[in-house]
């Protein structure tokens, strides 16, 4: 079955993922109240990108494996040049503003300047137990996790290929294997793996990046068309929101995510609209630029309202942190448009020696492959491991 090259409506579900957790993390400093329930568990947008990274790398690279046409040297650089330029640009804007800082006299958390930690950043291993401290600009961790997803795709589209023609047992094994690994590692380590950051964060993506290659399964099954589809993504979505103000424990949420996902897709394929608005579209191109814009935001903006305008930075004023969270977006259009896309297009012409990408390139860009989450700002106390997001 011909599958569409561009899934817009995944694409445009990467932002309000990405706005979910921007809240998660920017909360703490409207109020030290306890979180509303849906800010709250904001920390498991990572996990609605681990899934989606998985689902959409089958999408747009299954069939080339499964014809022999794979390139795993290309895949490679495909995802350093999509991710690389803005992590280097972003961890030298932490770098340049700590220093300032310093310079200044004013205080600086301690694990934000951690030189122990720079090689781990710099290699995107951060997340895979070699960092000491959750340093420099932490949400990268999460590129950190996706980078070890990235090198063991071969071993998840092989999976994937072996139950081709039984997608629903590889659902059933993905949802398996999330739910084992929660229910053996929070005893073990002594938190959830969801709360995972630089020490198991490479092991986080795991589950998720599987459920989201048995879904793609499914969905080239067409197990999620038409009314089905439109039914099937109004269940999901309310049932994600039921949990999430209930209370449900996390894996009930994220194998949630495996549905909506489904049905999303479903509704692209049947040639409905939602959430494929140009707009909503747009903001999901450049979720990937808000994650990685929003720490060094967060360091300029609430030390620049503290020092400017005396607000306490643990209780901004509504509108001012309004204000705080809107500015993201338009740091983030910037960073995606004057670092990301033209040094993106820079390493890709420069690896194929041509001055265009190929079509399925310029296509993979607009569908939701490059999914990252991100972690408190160093600015926020708390242990570097179990920080969440």
């Amino acid at each position: 079955m011909p599958q569409p090259v561009d899934i817009r409506s995944l694409t445009a579900l990467r932002f309000f993922a990405a706005l979910w957790v921007v809240v998660y993390h920017f909360w703490p400093n409207l109020s030290d109240g306890p979180m509303p329930a849906l800010a709250a568990r904001g920390y498991l947008g990572v996990e609605l990108f681990f899934t989606l990274s998985g689902f959409i790398l089958c999408h747009v690279y299954l069939d080339r494996v499964a014809a022999g046409r794979f390139s795993y040297g290309d895949f490679l650089w495909a995802r350093v040049a999509r991710i690389y330029p803005l992590h280097l640009a972003t961890l030298a804007a932490v770098g340049v503003m700590a220093i300032a800082a310093q310079g200044l006299g004013r205080p600086v958390d301690a694990h934000v300047l951690s030189w122990a930690s720079l090689p781990a950043n710099l290699t995107l291993t951060q997340a895979w137990g070699l960092a000491p401290e959750a340093g420099w600009n932490h949400p990268s961790w999460s590129i950190s996790a996706e980078w070890f997803a990235y090198l063991s795709f071969p071993l998840f589209a092989w999976a994937s290929l072996k139950l081709k023609r039984r997608p629903w047992m590889g659902l059933a094994l993905a949802l398996a294997l999330l739910w084992g690994l929660y229910a053996v590692f929070a005893p073990l380590a002594g938190y959830s793996l969801t709360q995972a950051t630089i020490r198991w964060g490479a092991l986080r993506i795991v589950p998720c990046f599987a459920l989201g290659c048995a879904v793609n399964q499914l969905w080239r099954a067409g197990a999620a068309k038409g009314r089905i589809a439109g039914w099937g993504a109004a269940f999901s979505g309310s049932a994600v929101l039921a949990c999430w103000l209930g209370g449900a424990p996390d894996a009930v949420i994220v194998s949630l995510f495996g549905g909506l996902i489904l049905c999303l897709a479903g509704l692209n394929r049947s040639g409905k609209r939602s959430l494929a608005g140009n707009i909503f579209v747009y903001l999901g191109e450049i979720s990937y630029a808000i994650y990685m814009v929003c720490v060094p935001w967060k360091l300029l903006f609430v030390n620049a309202a503290s020092a400017l305008g005396g607000f306490d930075k643990a209780h901004l004023p509504l509108e001012i942190w309004l204000l705080f969270i809107a500015g993201v977006i338009p740091l983030a259009a910037a960073a995606h448009q004057l670092i990301e896309k033209p040094a993106r297009s820079v390493l890709r012409e420069w690896r194929a020696g041509s001055p265009m990408p190929t079509p399925s390139v310029a296509k993979e860009s607009r569908s939701g492959i490059f999914c990252f989450a991100q972690a408190p700002g160093p600015a926020i106390p708390g242990p570097v491991e179990t920080g969440g997001g």
